[in-house]
């Protein structure tokens, strides 16, 4: 079978080895919208990770069989359509839980001690110059986690992995379901978004992006965060309205962290740019997924569904 890979450079430098000995295999490192057509026209295995299949590229692919996402997430293909055309769309659930849990704990966890900032002032010589063994920032303190309240919104497997840490750090964990769908009777569960925010110490968002979530988070939610809370969103960009958490940022004492945003990559002149809110605000480009023993299990996983589907014919 010939099998296509649009775009290898979302994997990193992983080897795959395992998946081109399945077929006839060609991968591209990235590959532009205006070229997706001429390049999958044969293929009969397609693996994406973010290049869209809609329907104008579906209709034209009769030779298709099977579409094989490297990542959970499926809103870059036509699910729809590709059902009518009877092709198959399969993703890869779980890989990334350990990474993402892990990950989302490291932003909290630098944000409370406000790591950047003594990074910093180590790495630019002044504590060379102090006159004291130590040096406190007496602008804002430094926390325990044990005895804060953490909410999370989602509670998926990565919400309730999240959890599961930061009990160990002896936070009181409670969640919000956005689906209503999630209930774990080893946290307690909380109804009202506005009770959550209003009293939660730290916020992790892991919830995926749809109609119930899009803007979850604005300037009216955003105001009833208490001072100095964490908010980080690792769940999909367009949860958090990202204009009104810059602009937040400036008048407001609390702290943002994000690994998505709701265009990626940033757009240019993004408002995250501002550098008079960078000392509140903790970003990273969409790796929370990447970590080593993720991307391998992604990899597996993509194996397995083309492995799968070539053994059940």
């Amino acid at each position: 079978m010939n099998i296509v890979l649009l775009d290898a450079q979302t994997l990193g430098n992983d080897r795959l080895d395992s998946i081109a000995k399945l077929g006839n295999f060609k991968s591209y490192d990235v590959t532009k919208a205006d070229e997706v057509l001429e390049r999958v026209k044969d293929a009969d295995i397609v693996l994406t990770n973010k290049v869209v299949l809609d329907k104008n590229i579906l209709e034209k692919l009769p030779k298709l069989k099977l579409i094989c996402i490297t990542a959970t997430g499926m809103n870059n293909i036509d699910l729809e359509c590709a059902k009518k055309l009877n092709i198959e769309v399969k993703n890869v659930a779980n890989y990334s839980t350990q990474s993402v849990a892990q990950h989302t704990l490291m932003m909290v966890l630098n944000l409370i001690a406000k790591q950047n900032y003594y990074d910093d002032f180590v790495k630019s010589g002044k504590w060379a110059e102090s006159a004291i063994f130590t040096h406190i920032n007496n602008n804002f303190e430094l926390y325990d986690l044990e005895n804060k309240n953490w909410s999370i919104i989602g509670f998926g497997n990565i919400g309730q992995k999240v959890a599961k840490l930061a009990s160990a750090f002896g936070a009181n964990v409670k969640y919000y379901s956005t689906s209503g769908n999630n209930n774990n009777a080893n946290f307690e569960r909380i109804s009202n978004l506005k009770d959550l925010l209003e009293n939660s110490d730290i916020i992790t968002i892991h919830a995926p992006l749809n109609q119930t979530t899009k803007n979850l988070i604005t300037k009216k939610e955003l105001a009833l965060l208490k001072k100095d809370s964490i908010l980080i969103n690792v769940g999909r960009g367009g949860i958090v309205n990202e204009n009104d958490v810059a602009s937040a940022l400036k008048d407001k004492d609390f702290y943002y962290g994000c690994d998505v945003l709701e265009f990626e990559p940033m757009i240019k002149n993004h408002p995250f740019l501002d550098k008079n809110i960078w000392h509140k605000l903790l970003l990273s480009p969409h790796i929370a997924w990447a970590y080593k023993e993720s991307r391998k299990r992604l990899i597996e996983g993509v194996e397995k569904n083309i492995m799968d589907f070539i053994n059940k014919d």
